[in-house]
């Protein structure tokens, strides 16, 4: 878990529920942006928006029970399976959670000074409810949407993120852009997608394969990748998926396990190194990403090279 020491402010909004509540990744008021799980059931009503900051944009990926979100304007109710977003300015919304439902959601909340500082280059690329939302200080709460299975999907993995520290930010930073990437972006026509950003999007993403590659044990987080390739972390992200089929943590994973077993086939290293090469410092963490990656247990690759190379 990462800014836990941070997060005193925000646990105090769930003061009726304090086991119900954790953040997984982030500080808002040092970072700009928080990750949190919430999982409580309680007898009374709860006032959801006591959680909010001012001058925010926060998503939320509703699983079980009943929330509301409203202005003196717009209202959306959040049901089952459902997720969707709210932008605020610094007059607070009303929330509730209802009550003696068992409510598990994840939000994802970011300082609109963040996200105007990570999309400033992909202004264009924006839905127009989300660019006056970031850019022009709207006030906007989103119709709820079903969510996806890849949203569910990603949902469900977020309590467990890898051992790594190094590789922790880049995971969590990644996940957050996949459960928000399709309320960010308007739809491109792909025969109508500018032969000139085709080009230069394979150039960066060929750029940050090569930057991953470069130190597996510490790589670079998702914001450092951004910089180095001239975009927004989440552009970078969504162009990588788009180009290579796999997200950037899936990739590394997929090159960490690539080397480990080069380094096992050469026998000059065993499990345990060839795991501390490639940034893993669990045994277990490692050798299950091994066997589904390279389709064997890395203590009987060696013996087994033969085969799994001739598959």
């Amino acid at each position: 878990m990462i800014g836990v020491d941070g997060a005193t402010a925000e646990k105090g909004a769930w003061r009726d529920v304090p086991q119900g509540w954790r953040q997984l990744y982030g500080d808002f008021n040092k970072l700009g942006v928080s990750v949190e799980w919430h999982d409580f059931q309680t007898r009374r009503s709860l006032d959801w928006g006591r959680s909010f900051h001012p001058q925010s944009i926060e998503f939320c990926l509703n699983l079980t029970g009943r929330g509301e979100v409203r202005t003196s304007r717009a209202r959306s109710d959040f049901v089952p399976g459902t997720s969707g977003y709210y932008a605020m300015t610094d007059d607070p919304f009303r929330a509730t959670r209802e009550a003696n439902d068992h409510h598990q959601f994840v939000t994802l909340e970011f300082s609109r000074a963040h996200l105007q500082k990570q999309l400033a280059q992909n202004v264009s690329d924006l839905g127009a409810a989300m660019r006056e939302s970031i850019f022009e200080n709207g006030v906007h709460i989103s119709t709820p949407r079903p969510m996806t299975s890849e949203q569910r999907k990603v949902v469900a993995s977020l309590t467990e993120p890898p051992v790594a520290k190094a590789a922790q930010i880049l995971w969590y930073q990644s996940k957050a852009l996949e459960l928000m990437a399709h309320f960010l972006f308007e739809p491109k026509d792909p025969e109508f997608f500018c032969m000139r950003q085709k080009r230069v999007a394979r150039d960066r993403v060929e750029r940050t394969k090569e930057l991953l590659a470069r130190d597996l044990a510490n790589p670079p987080t998702l914001e450092m990748l951004g910089q180095e390739v001239g975009c927004s972390p989440f552009y970078l992200s969504r162009i990588f998926s788009r180009e290579t089929g796999l997200t950037i943590p899936q990739y590394l994973r997929n090159i960490r396990m690539e080397r480990a077993a080069e380094l096992l086939r050469s026998g000059r290293y065993n499990v345990t190194e060839a795991a501390i090469e490639v940034g893993y410092s669990s045994l277990s963490h490692f050798s299950k990403a091994f066997c589904e990656t390279i389709g064997c247990c890395p203590v009987l690759y060696p013996a087994a090279k033969n085969v799994i190379l001739d598959r």
